[in-house]
């Protein structure tokens, strides 16, 4: 995928050329190579091209050589992936607005690319209570333990005290900047920046050298979101950016948590909103079952996992169930956008196979958007 992987860089070298834009190109040419000799007039069929914007991509595509950018831009940035390339982060893919070019530095854990680890973003105001502080450091080190990779931002607040207690308790935690991964933001996170880039992962659509601006932070947090199956918000004001998160979150089909706090603590006050949405309240003695984490308790460890399927199914059933006994250990429960991987259903046939499975008795669902066979 090396020419595909040289036009991803091209195309974003181009003005007006953002991560939506450039699916719709990808998903309307088949591969962005194809789209690259596009004609104005084809380019004009695709959602979002008007005259004025074809016009200025068959003048601008003229300027630039797509293999020698690439040569050059690996130079740069030796490690980076863009969409064409196997190790990109397959949750990411599936949001509508993947980065055309992410960057990575420090230590590559493939099951987490593959989304077989769990992730969670924990996120949350720059100036958080005594209160937020300790509940982020108690639900984080509670997850890192139940092996979750933890992924926040790697701002004052909140996402420090997320990133130092999953190091704390041993565990895999990923920072998402809004500058180059090479430069340190805030500087008072410089040895935590460290400590990440050892035992953990740092990750930005940024490329090197490039410096924090505050129009980077928002977007950023689409990746956060975008990486995970749930986002927790632990403590957010009405414009915190933690609820940028919380929203992207919800845009992607991925689960929202907030934690309770006081009416009279102004930074409780947008995860009160959260939750009167329709965001779950994070209780800790609820909050692994309701991110399909404890095991089935009634399957004894040494029994043989179930994987009879029933006669005379239709093929969608068959093969929805067949992916259940094959990816289900110990009796845990399947995510939905990985039976989506697996299958290459459409989703909407598989939320429909799904719900008559489950009225049969076939399967259960489980929160978070889990099934396992019955």
């Amino acid at each position: 995928m090396v020419i595909e992987r040289a036009y991803w860089i091209a195309w974003s070298q181009i003005n007006g050329m953002g991560p939506i834009l450039l699916r719709r190109l990808q998903k309307h040419f088949g591969t962005l190579a194809t789209a690259w000799n596009a004609s104005a007039t084809d380019l004009l069929e695709v959602d979002g091209f008007g005259l004025l914007t074809a016009d200025a991509v068959v003048t601008e595509r003229r300027r630039l050589e797509p293999e020698q950018l690439l040569q050059q831009h690996e130079q740069e940035n030796p490690r980076f992936w863009t969409p064409a390339d196997r190790d990109y982060p397959r949750l990411l893919l599936e949001t509508p607005d993947p980065p055309p070019l992410l960057y990575y530095r420090g230590v590559v854990e493939p099951q987490e690319l593959t989304g077989f680890a769990p992730m969670v973003a924990i996120v949350g105001t720059r100036t958080p209570s005594e209160y937020g502080k300790r509940w982020t450091q108690r639900i984080t080190t509670l997850l890192t333990q139940q092996g979750f990779t933890v992924v926040s931002g790697l701002a004052e607040g909140i996402d420090t005290e997320a990133h130092r207690s999953c190091l704390a308790a041993r565990g895999r935690t990923i920072a998402v900047l809004g500058c180059g991964t090479d430069v340190i933001y805030p500087w008072s996170n410089r040895k935590l920046h460290q400590q990440i880039v050892q035992s953990g992962l740092i990750l930005s659509e940024h490329p090197t050298g490039t410096k924090p601006d505050r129009i980077f932070f928002p977007r950023r947090n689409r990746i956060i979101a975008g990486l995970c199956r749930a986002t927790l918000v632990m403590e957010a004001g009405e414009k915190s950016g933690g609820l940028i998160t919380a929203h992207y979150a919800n845009e992607y089909g991925r689960e929202v948590y907030a934690l309770p706090g006081s009416l009279d603590n102004p930074t409780a006050i947008g995860c009160l909103k959260l939750i009167s949405k329709g965001a779950h309240p994070i209780l800790e003695d609820e909050l692994l079952e309701m991110l399909g984490m404890l095991p089935c308790l009634d399957t004894a460890p040494s029994a043989p996992a179930q994987t009879n399927i029933p006669l005379n199914l239709e093929p969608e059933w068959e093969q929805i169930l067949q992916a259940l006994a094959s990816l289900s250990e110990a009796g845990e429960a399947v995510p939905f956008d990985r039976l989506v991987q697996v299958t290459s259903l459409p989703a909407s046939t598989i939320s429909s196979v799904l719900l008559q499975l489950e009225m049969e008795g076939l399967i259960t669902q489980v929160p978070g958007m889990r099934y396992k066979r019955s």
